[in-house]
C-alpha cells in the first residue's frame, strides 16, 4: 500500500493536469454528503489571495448515477467519498472509466481494491472500526484539504501540467485487430439483434453484441474491434 503523502501528491498532480483541461471535478458522497459540499466548497471558493476558482459541483440526488451519466464529460473527474462496500459508489467508479472520468475515491474503514479507481485516498489505521471514526474526527477533512493545497502547488509550476499525447509517441498506426485493445463501454441501447449503440471513453460508438448475452442500457461491456466480447459483471 502507498504511502498516503505520495497518494495524495501523485492525485493533486493528476488533478491539477485535469482542470488545467478544462476539467470539472464531481464531488459525490452517499452517505456523507456534507463531505461533498464541503470538499466542493473548497475547490471553488478561492479562499487565498491570487488562488484558481476550480470548477467543483456537489452531487446529491436520488439516483446520483443517472445525474452523474447525463452531467460529465471525457476528460472530468469524479471524486467519490464513501466507504468500501457502498454499492452506489461501486456503480459509479465502474461506470466512469465508459465515460472517459479520472476517478478519485476517498474514504475510511476497510479499504477497496487498489484498481478499483483511479487514485485511492484512504484515511485507516489500525484502530478504525467498521463505523469508520475518520468521517468524524477531522482526517478525512484533512485529507481534501491537504489535496486542495497540492493542486494548487502544481498550479505553481507550469511545466508539471503538460504531458505528452500518446498520439505523438506512436511511430505508426496499431492493428486494432491484432492488438490487446479492450475498452469498456456502457450500453445506451441495442435494436435487439446485435447492434449496439454504446458510450465508450471515445464518445457515442455502435458496436457487434453478437456473441454476448442480451445486453440492456446501462450494461458494461468490454470492446474489441468493434465487438463486445464479454459483459462487465
Amino acid at each position: 500500500m502507498a504511502d498516503i503523502g505520495d497518494c495524495l501528491a501523485v492525485t493533486a498532480l493528476n488533478l491539477a493536469r485535469r482542470f488545467g483541461r478544462g476539467a470539472t471535478m464531481w464531488c459525490f458522497a452517499p452517505q456523507w454528503p456534507e463531505h461533498a459540499r464541503h470538499v466542493a466548497v473548497e475547490f471553488v471558493h478561492p479562499v487565498v489571495v491570487g488562488k484558481r476558482a476550480l470548477p467543483a459541483v456537489s452531487i446529491d440526488a436520488a439516483d446520483p448515477v443517472a445525474s452523474l451519466r447525463a452531467l460529465v464529460r471525457a476528460g472530468d473527474v469524479i471524486l467519490v467519498m464513501s466507504r468500501s462496500d457502498d454499492p452506489t459508489a461501486l456503480a459509479v467508479v465502474r461506470r466512469a472509466v465508459a465515460w472517459g472520468a479520472t476517478t478519485i475515491w476517498m474514504g475510511c474503514g476497510p479499504r477497496p481494491a487498489d484498481r478499483a479507481a483511479d487514485h485511492i485516498v484512504w484515511a485507516e489505521d489500525e484502530g478504525d472500526d467498521a463505523r469508520g471514526s475518520a468521517v468524524h474526527d477531522g482526517r478525512l477533512v484533512l485529507l481534501y484539504h491537504v489535496l486542495w493545497e497540492l493542486t494548487h502547488v502544481c498550479f505553481e509550476h507550469p511545466g508539471l501540467l503538460t504531458t505528452v499525447d500518446d498520439a505523438d509517441c506512436n511511430d505508426g498506426e496499431v492493428c486494432i485487430t491484432c492488438s490487446d485493445e479492450g475498452r469498456v463501454g456502457e450500453v445506451i441501447n441495442t435494436d435487439g439483434a446485435g447492434s449496439t449503440l454504446v458510450r465508450t471513453s471515445r464518445g457515442i460508438e455502435t458496436i457487434d453484441t453478437t456473441i454476448v448475452a442480451v445486453v440492456a442500457p446501462g450494461d458494461l461491456v468490454l470492446i474489441h474491434a468493434g465487438a463486445a466480447i464479454a459483459e462487465v459483471p
